[in-house]
């Protein structure tokens, strides 16, 4: 298992890439897998750097770069797909209604915009956030392991390694 984490990392960024863009296609556009793949990430980020002899700031650091760079595919994927077809929103004869994204909003020209925003923004933060709360987790749960072992309960201090 210790084999796992010790992959090159391009190597692994790039098994990302195809996984985040497998799950984009499975979802037509829709990453709502992306999201969930935040959570096997963040655990992942976690276990990787965590044998690293590092304090908790510099860890969370990287967390937290690793986890923007993630979302930003999902982020660049959602721009590819979703960008063209905002430009409805400059068309006048455009059918928003018979487009096929759900109805969120009285108005379907506000629900499109909505949708819009929804897939774009939303979604890839939302992705960050799982990847960062699995991280958090992961670490505490490591933490507390290590810990446990030592025989100790303490808070960590700053620039205190793991």
């Amino acid at each position: 298992m210790n084999k796992m984490f010790k992959i090159n990392k391009k190597a692994v960024f790039a098994t990302y890439i195809i996984l985040d863009t497998l799950f984009v296609g499975i979802g037509m556009g829709v990453p709502f897998l992306c999201i969930l793949f935040g959570f096997p990430v963040g655990w992942y980020i976690s276990r990787r750097i965590e044998s690293t002899e590092q304090n908790l700031e510099t860890i969370l650091g990287i967390i937290l770069n690793y986890a923007l760079f993630t979302s930003s595919i999902t982020f660049i994927w959602m721009i590819i797909i979703w960008g063209p077809i905002s430009t409805m929103l400059s068309d006048p004869n455009a059918n928003f209604a018979g487009f096929g994204i759900p109805m969120i909003l009285y108005d379907p020209k506000m629900s499109f915009i909505g949708w819009i925003i929804l897939m774009i923004f939303i979604s890839p933060f939302l992705q960050l956030l799982t990847t960062i709360f699995a991280s958090n987790v992961t670490l505490w749960r490591l933490f507390k392991n290590k810990n446990a072992l030592k025989g100790k309960f303490r808070k960590i201090s700053k620039g205190e390694t793991l």
